[in-house]
C-alpha cells in the first residue's frame, strides 16, 4: 500500500510539472502578426496606428511578445496576393487586413490562420464572412460604416439651393458601391437628383470632378480608397468651382473636402486590437465574434475650404 502511494505521488508531481511547463511555454510564446494595408492614406494609416497602440495597451508589444510584419500593397491587388502568401509561408499566428481588397485577397488564401479585417464597410457583402453577426469562419473584425444618411443631410444643410449632387466613387470598390446605394436612396427620399461620377483609375478623378461643374451644386463621396488617395485632384477642380464636398471620412475632408460626420479610424484600429487580444489569448475564435462598429461620430470641418468657397456651417450642427 505504501508503494502505491509513492507511485501516485511521483506521477502527480510529473503531471503538475508538465502542466506548469506548458503554461509557461504559452506565456513565453512570441506571436507573429502579419499586417497588410491596401494603400497609404490618412484613414488606413490611422487604423494601423490604433491597432498597434491597442495591442500594446492589451499587453502585446512589438519586439517583445509579438513580432509585427507590416506590409503596404501600394494599391495593387497583385501585391496583396504576394503579401498574403508571405504571411502564410511565415506561419503567422494572426493576420490583420486593412481595407476590403486586402481582406479579400488573404481571406481567399487561408481558412486556418485567424484573420481580422478593418476599414471594411460591409464584410458580409464583400463575402468575407457568412454573416456580420455570426461570421462562422476564420475571419472577423471591424466595419468603418459611416453615417451616410446624416452626411447627405449635412450636404443639403450647407449647400444653398441644392438640387443635384455629384456622386464621386471608384466603380471597382465594393465598399463604395454599398455606400452609394444608401446615398441614392436617401437622395431619392429627399427629392434630390444625383449624377453618377464613377472613376476606374486615379488619373480620371480631376477630369470627372470638372465634368460635374455646372451640372451639380455639390459633391458626395464615400469612404473610397482610390478617391481618398486622390483628394488633391478633387480639391484642384472643386475649390475654384466653389463646389461643397462632403466626404465619407475626416482625413479626406481635411485634404480637400468641406465637412462631414466622421468616425475615428484610430479608435477603429484600437477596437480591432481588442478583438486580436481575445484571439491571441485563446479566449475567443473569429467564427464566434461579431463584426463590430464604432457608435460615435464627430463633425469635421475644413475651415480653409469653407472660407475659400464661401459657405457657412450653421452653429446648430456643432451641437448635434
Amino acid at each position: 500500500m505504501k508503494y502505491f502511494y509513492y507511485i501516485f505521488f511521483i506521477m502527480s508531481a510529473v503531471f503538475l510539472s508538465c502542466s506548469s511547463g506548458s503554461s509557461n511555454a504559452s506565456e513565453d510564446k512570441v506571436f507573429k502578426i502579419g499586417i497588410i494595408q491596401l494603400i497609404e492614406h490618412d484613414a488606413l494609416d490611422a487604423s494601423y496606428r490604433g491597432f498597434v497602440d491597442g495591442l500594446k495597451e492589451a499587453g502585446y508589444e512589438d519586439g517583445k511578445n509579438i513580432i509585427i510584419d507590416y506590409q503596404n500593397a501600394q494599391g495593387e491587388q497583385a501585391n496583396c496576393v504576394t503579401i498574403g502568401q508571405k504571411f502564410i509561408n511565415d506561419k503567422s499566428d494572426l493576420i490583420l487586413a486593412i481595407a476590403t481588397p486586402a481582406a479579400q485577397a488573404v481571406a481567399n488564401m487561408t481558412k486556418d490562420i485567424p484573420i481580422l479585417v478593418t476599414a471594411v464597410t460591409d464584410p458580409a457583402a464583400a463575402k468575407l464572412v457568412a454573416d456580420n453577426n455570426a461570421p462562422g469562419g476564420n475571419v472577423t473584425g471591424t466595419s468603418d460604416l459611416t453615417p451616410v444618411e446624416a452626411q447627405i443631410e449635412l450636404l443639403n444643410e450647407i449647400t444653398p439651393n441644392l438640387k443635384t449632387v455629384g456622386l464621386l466613387y471608384c466603380s471597382s470598390e465594393q465598399n463604395s458601391i454599398f455606400q452609394m446605394d444608401i446615398a441614392k436612396k436617401k437622395l431619392n427620399s429627399m427629392g434630390l437628383k444625383y449624377i453618377d461620377a464613377a472613376v476606374a483609375s486615379a488619373n480620371e478623378i480631376q477630369q470627372v470632378v470638372q465634368s460635374l461643374i455646372g451640372k451639380a451644386e455639390a459633391i458626395y463621396m464615400p469612404t473610397d480608397n482610390m478617391i481618398a488617395a486622390g483628394m488633391a485632384a478633387v480639391a484642384l477642380a472643386a475649390e475654384p468651382a466653389k463646389l461643397p464636398v462632403v466626404c465619407g471620412e475626416g482625413g479626406m475632408t481635411m485634404l480637400g473636402g468641406t465637412a462631414t460626420y466622421a468616425i475615428s479610424y484610430y479608435e477603429l484600429g484600437k477596437l480591432t486590437a481588442s478583438q486580436a487580444a481575445f484571439i491571441l489569448k485563446g479566449e475567443k475564435k473569429p467564427a464566434d465574434m461579431p463584426i463590430e462598429t464604432l457608435k460615435t461620430f464627430d463633425l469635421v470641418v475644413n475651415t480653409n475650404m469653407i472660407n475659400s468657397i464661401g459657405i457657412n456651417i450653421p452653429e446648430s450642427l456643432y451641437n448635434k
